[in-house]
């Protein structure tokens, strides 16, 4: 016996259990697809959802299982897939590989003001926090699957929210991730969750306060929460930074900032840096009268006056040229 069958010994589904989420989730699936491995393994994830969401609860004595010990019980189950029980963690794998290329739609919902961003917290990655998304389905449109697994994960209906044209994307372990922003939402809106296994949690968070690298101890002294707790967010944060403060004043081209974008603007303050170090690094002489005081008035020559708390005050200029579309 391997160690897969030992381990759903351990663990046991009730026989009438099993044949109401085989008929839910496999029966019904096309002959065709049935020949396909992959495609039963996902309708197996939804079986097993479906199994901790409304069978697993306070009042039953049926426990919670992994997505490996509830797919031993299908194949074992199933005369059709019997055969190819000995090969199940061979399959799974190839299955969990696969996941990986399949795009994940969702999206970054912001408070009123843009100065708060939602997270979702794992049932099973306690540690860890993330955006509301998920993987697409079949021949489904990129927004629907976003409005579907904010609603799933969050219990929020996005979809007098959301706009196709304004969203982040980014590629990690080489998925495809699109968030689509959600502007506005009262931070006193109550998040409630429609799966019961999935999301242990749904808080707002100060977008200043994200890390920008896994070493920005921000988050750890002013939350008390390490980076690493924001590794699925990194991708984003220095995007999602630049885009509340960008919409803090109108802008005409669509809100989705690209990579590409993002480095551009870095590129033009760096060169606005190197052009303001020009003359001190000339030698040439900087005339201090003009330094010392600040002309108020422009139109009004007579009128020369600068307060004494203002004598030191500086632009940052990386800063604001961060901030131009």
């Amino acid at each position: 016996m391997d160690d897969m069958e030992l381990r759903t010994v351990e663990h046991s589904i009730p026989t009438d259990i099993l044949d109401d989420l085989l008929t839910r989730f496999i029966i019904c699936v096309p002959e065709s697809a049935k020949q396909n491995l992959i495609r039963i393994c996902f309708q197996i994830e939804l079986a097993h959802w479906f199994y901790l969401d409304f069978y697993v609860t306070s009042e039953s004595k049926l426990k919670t299982c992994s997505i490996y010990e509830f797919a031993a019980h299908v194949f074992q189950h199933i005369p059709s897939l019997q055969k190819e029980r000995h090969k199940l963690n061979q399959i799974l794998a190839e299955w969990k590989e696969y996941k990986q290329t399949v795009p994940t739609y969702g999206a970054i919902l912001l408070s009123e003001g843009m100065t708060h961003v939602l997270l979702v917290q794992s049932y099973f990655a306690k540690s860890s926090w993330g955006f509301p998304k998920g993987k697409v389905n079949e021949e489904e449109d990129p927004a629907h699957c976003a409005i579907r697994e904010v609603l799933e994960e969050t219990g929020f209906d996005i979809t007098n929210y959301i706009s196709p044209d304004e969203w982040l994307e980014s590629t990690i372990n080489d998925q495809l991730v699109r968030l689509y922003i959600i502007k506005n939402i009262p931070l006193i809106t109550k998040f409630r969750p429609k799966t019961r296994y999935e999301i242990k949690a749904c808080e707002w968070f100060p977008v200043a306060d994200l890390p920008n690298s896994k070493k920005d101890v921000t988050p750890k002294v002013k939350m008390g929460v390490s980076a690493n707790a924001f590794f699925m967010v990194l991708p984003f944060v220095k995007r999602l930074k630049m885009l509340c403060n960008v919409n803090k004043k109108p802008r005409n081209k669509s809100a989705s900032v690209s990579e590409v974008e993002y480095s551009s603007v870095k590129s033009k303050s760096k060169k606005v840096e190197t052009e303001d170090n020009r003359l001190a690094k000339s030698g040439r002489k900087i005339d201090k009268k003009h330094v010392s005081k600040r002309q108020l008035f422009v139109n009004d020559s007579t009128v020369d006056f600068c307060a004494p708390s203002w004598l030191n005050f500086k632009f940052d200029r990386t800063a604001i040229m961060e901030c131009i579309p």
